[in-house]
């Protein structure tokens, strides 16, 4: 039963995605603890986070296109889904803590004790559980999309007016956060963590652990998300995306078939901040900026929206070429990703997966046309956004 769900839900190019992030869930932990440190095949644990950075990443892109892609909503709103699921892993990281802070108070984060709090806030409550915080993880962030996706996509805003008030929800929620008052550390943030359920954060076979779970929980929800758009309500979804008011003339309830997708991807987008937190080590207000909202729309484009696969490695490649241009030209980053943008609206449209895409259809489309051969004998293609 399972196996034939794969193979409904499934093309062939996300079965190839996810054996990679199988393998590399297991080969790259490997290579970081059985291997010595001068052997030529180890991989050191400070790439290991890094790898595992630019997966949360690959999730957050994912999120995105679920919406962009195959919904045609440009959310700018989706690093705050992003920052508020990392928020609710750093808080159960601080409860951890315990007396071990700088000012060995077992039951008040540093912060609130340099700040002259006598007590922990309410919303604080439950955090201390693992259970708890992986609870409001996916509850939190879906919670706020569905409330504010349920009076937007109900008054019909669409287009550029929506982008621009889910960019203006996510300045909201950083500027609440930078105050001290709010209770989540203001300018500062969250961290100085020290276990993770139980296992010290720092040791190299918990970065490895959050590697590997990182890479399964991208393979799981781009498993979720191909049965999404290959379904019934997906093909719909892709309808709502190209032409709204004809689906809606049809009898469907566009507002609640945008309004599912659009929490999905927010508590997927939870998920991916709840997976960054502890491999980075701190959460603060800056992942709230908008400007990692349109980071995130350059890699789902670069990679090619509306292909599953595209967003995944679109996140890959623009932040690995982040890390070594930084690294070498670091003022210069910011005019480089903007070009980038400007040369694949212009140059490649589809991005790097829809273009390549495109290009094999052709191929097999002049092979049909030579050999006779039916399309029904192939695989089903993708469903890109034009």
């Amino acid at each position: 039963m399972i196996t034939s769900f794969l193979m409904k839900s499934l093309d062939r190019s996300i079965l190839v995605v996810v054996a990679i992030l199988l393998g590399l869930a297991i080969l790259v932990p490997a290579l970081n603890l059985l291997t010595a440190p001068d052997h030529p095949l180890h991989v050191p644990t400070y790439l290991v986070s890094l790898f595992g950075k630019y997966l949360t990443y690959a999730l957050l892109a994912l999120a995105l296109d679920l919406v962009w892609g195959f919904c045609g909503i440009l959310s700018l709103g989706h690093a705050a889904f992003f920052a508020l699921g990392g928020y609710a892993m750093g808080m159960y990281l601080m409860r951890q803590i315990g007396a071990r802070g700088s000012y060995g108070n077992p039951l008040l984060p540093d912060f609130m004790v340099f700040l002259n709090w006598k007590e922990l806030p309410w919303f604080w409550y439950g955090f201390d559980m693992f259970w708890f915080a992986a609870l409001m993880v996916v509850l939190v962030p879906g919670l706020l999309a569905f409330v504010f996706g349920w009076f937007a996509f109900r008054s019909r805003v669409n287009g550029v007016y929506l982008s621009i008030i889910t960019q203006a929800m996510t300045y909201a929620l950083l500027l609440a956060f930078f105050r001290n008052d709010m209770g989540f550390g203001g300018n500062n943030g969250l961290t100085d963590f020290k276990d993770i359920l139980g296992f010290n954060i720092q040791a190299d076979g918990t970065r490895a652990t959050l590697f590997a779970v990182s890479a399964l929980i991208l393979a799981l929800c781009l498993i979720l998300t191909s049965a999404i758009v290959r379904s019934k309500y997906g093909k719909v979804l892709v309808a709502v995306r190209d032409a709204e008011s004809r689906t809606r003339f049809l009898g469907y309830r566009v507002e609640h078939i945008k309004l599912f997708a659009f929490t999905v991807s927010a508590m997927m987008a939870g998920i991916a901040g709840a997976l960054y937190v502890p491999q980075v080590g701190i959460i603060n207000p800056g992942e709230f900026e908008p400007g990692n909202s349109i980071e995130v729309v350059i890699w789902t484009a670069v990679g090619g929206r509306g292909t599953l696969i595209g967003p995944i490695v679109g996140a890959i490649l623009v932040n690995g070429g982040k890390s070594i241009f930084t690294a070498a030209f670091p003022e210069f980053w910011l005019f480089a990703l903007g070009g980038l943008f400007v040369l694949v609206t212009l140059f490649l449209p589809k991005g790097v997966v829809g273009t390549a895409s495109a290009y094999f259809a052709r191929r097999r489309a002049e092979r049909r046309a030579q050999t006779g051969e039916t399309p029904d004998n192939l695989a089903v293609e993708p469903i890109a956004a034009e």
